[in-house]
């Protein structure tokens, strides 16, 4: 038996997404190189003969010294692994420095390398390329046939496109695909089978949910494993407050609703409708929820239910503002809450007295 690591969208050196504070920031880049160091780690420690680094290693085309020197260093400090390095979208010609025995490289034509009966096949996706990859394909039958590219999933075909339906019955076993941050893996034919690793770890609150790599054991067949590997875990949630006497309260069934974890990041969206104030209802929610997790985001999506009796004499310009909004024949209620709740909170910031 032989194994591979099917790995992509690693984002060395990634700006982060998630709006953290400064410090997390830089945090979540070490964490990011730490992750890819400890996959290496594990893969030496499981006998892995090969790493498929499928696209954007980097996070730009002109990474920075400290993350190409990481990246390199890495390389060299584990000679008895191969680095199959194919760049994506992000990586650019900057981002390889030097050469290693250990560091095999792909080109705008198909490449192939070989590990017995196994050939890891594959090519960098470009305008020139798009339309002709399909046809200059010629694999051995008689091989396990491993294929690598960087791109979107498509029906069409056109530039950084992937039509899987024109790979069918070209004898692969495993296509290994990098660029979306999820993992999956479908059928491509009665042979094969196609599959995103997704990233290592997630940067913002659009790379939600596990985050690993796929190990590759191969024999008489190839089985495919994912492996959740991230360090942290990002996590939406959506949760009804509709009911809620305060903000203390509202707090209370988010942890009625969220089992949290001290090493995750999470993004809660409140809904429902209230009738409190609600001017600092997001800030006082994560400062309650600060000790409980890595970093927390609240978004108040909620509405609020106005009582008009409560500002029939109110002489305030809240009272002058809510009562002409209320008047509004050509709005529903829901639109007069929503208008409502964003002026009360914009109120809020200079609140006067007619």
């Amino acid at each position: 038996m032989i194994k591979f690591i099917h790995c992509a969208d690693v984002h060395l050196g990634s700006k982060m997404e998630a709006k953290l504070p400064k410090n997390k920031v830089e945090e979540r880049r070490r964490e990011v190189a730490d992750t890819f160091r400890r996959m290496v780690e594990y893969a030496k420690q499981e006998g892995v003969r090969a790493i498929l680094l499928v696209g954007d290693v980097f996070d730009s085309d002109r990474p920075f010294k400290r993350d190409k020197e990481f990246f390199y260093q890495v390389v060299k400090g584990f000679p008895e692994i191969d680095f199959l390095y194919l760049r994506g979208n992000h990586d650019g010609q900057e981002s390889y420095t030097e050469g290693l025995d250990n560091l095999k490289l792909f080109s705008n034509e198909w490449t192939s390398y070989s590990y017995g009966q196994v050939q890891i096949t594959g090519l960098e996706l470009s305008p020139e390329n798009s339309l002709s990859m399909y046809s200059t394909l010629s694999l051995d039958a008689g091989k396990k046939n491993i294929l690598m590219l960087h791109g979107q999933v498509a029906t069409t075909v056109g530039n950084e496109k992937i039509h899987v339906g024109k790979f069918a019955e070209k004898n692969i076993d495993y296509l290994a695909l990098g660029h979306i941050h999820s993992h999956s893996e479908n059928k491509l034919d009665d042979r094969g089978r196609y599959a995103y690793s997704g990233c290592l770890e997630g940067r913002g609150f659009d790379e939600c949910g596990e985050k690993g790599f796929v190990l590759l054991e191969v024999d008489e067949e190839i089985k495919s494993t994912f492996h959740p590997f991230a360090k942290r875990k990002i996590e939406e949630w959506e949760v009804d407050i509709t009911g809620a006497e305060n903000a203390f309260s509202a707090y209370q069934r988010v942890k009625a609703t969220i089992s949290f974890q001290a090493s995750n990041l999470y993004r809660i969206r409140l809904k429902g409708e209230v009738t409190f104030e609600k001017e600092n209802l997001e800030e006082d929610i994560a400062r309650y929820l600060a000790g409980d997790c890595y970093f927390v985001s609240v978004k108040d999506k909620s509405l609020q239910k106005i009582d008009p009796r409560a500002y029939a004499g109110d002489i305030s310009l809240k009272g002058e503002f809510v009562r002409s909004v209320l008047e509004r024949q050509d709005w529903d209620d829901e639109k007069k809450s929503k208008v409502i709740a964003l002026g009360l909170k914009a109120l809020a910031q200079r609140e006067l007295t007619i």
